[in-house]
């Protein structure tokens, strides 16, 4: 049932990518292992990243139960789907469930795919990361791929929806990381936060993401031309949790 039903919203999802003449480029998804546990930690820039992210996985065999907020689940068809697919909702206030949860399908050899973020960036830098990714990867022993996407953002994110075709998103996963037994969670998630940021800078700087002359671009982040929030004041527009770690990577301002 479960393999049934993401059968078809992936078929869904590559329906709805044709239709708005969307293109997804992909590099770096040999990382992505065919088999056995692993924890894909994912930017988030859009509400379509999942979309994009299987887009990919597929590509190895692989569906991936994404951590995702449990207000979803208020809707009964969408709740029915979900849970069909075998993806986790995620209630910030009381995360244990989903922990506990998302651990059983990494034991059970699953790809779980987390938003370490825990939700939207408005700056459309990496902001500040939960430790939940690490703490998976330390009880369950599977590795973490982390994976950066751009150009959703300017489709379907907070305050914008623009459904004009032709446009371009790129994926790129980065090489496996993995968590000694004893190893400091916050470290090793500032260390992830660092990876994340390479990789998604690597690919807002690529020609075809970068604003025009002249233009203003809400969009693209501040440090790197666009005219979207700076770090500092999207600080104020990000719900974080109090628990995540701030970032000690990225631009400062």
């Amino acid at each position: 049932m479960s393999e049934a039903c993401y059968r078809a919203a992936n078929a869904l999802g590559r329906l709805v990518l044709r239709i708005l003449g969307i293109r997804v480029d992909v590099t770096g998804v040999e990382h992505l292992p065919t088999s056995g546990p692993v924890l894909l930690a994912v930017t988030h820039s859009s509400y379509p990243d999942f979309v994009f992210v299987e887009k990919a996985a597929i590509t190895r065999g692989r569906y991936v139960r994404f951590m995702t907020r449990h207000d979803i689940w208020r809707r009964r068809v969408l709740a029915w789907a979900m849970d069909a697919m075998g993806h986790v909702p995620v209630d910030r206030e009381a995360p244990a469930a989903a922990y506990l949860t998302a651990r059983r399908l990494l034991r059970e050899g699953e790809a779980v795919g987390v938003f370490p973020e825990a939700g939207v960036s408005h700056s459309f830098t990496v902001r500040a990361l939960m430790r939940g990714t690490a703490s998976l990867a330390r009880e369950t022993g599977a590795p973490v791929v982390p994976v950066a996407l751009w150009g959703g953002q300017r489709i379907f994110t907070v305050g914008r929806v623009d459904l004009r075709r032709g446009r371009r998103v790129d994926v790129s996963f980065g090489e496996p990381m993995r968590i000694a037994p004893g190893e400091d969670l916050t470290e090793w998630t500032r260390d992830l936060g660092a990876r994340l940021t390479r990789l998604l800078e690597e690919i807002q700087d690529r020609p075809h993401h970068r604003p025009r002359p002249e233009e203003r671009a809400p969009w693209h982040p501040a440090h790197l031309g666009g005219a979207a929030p700076t770090r500092l004041e999207a600080a104020e527009l990000d719900s974080v949790p109090r628990s995540a770690v701030p970032p000690t990577w990225g631009p400062t301002a």
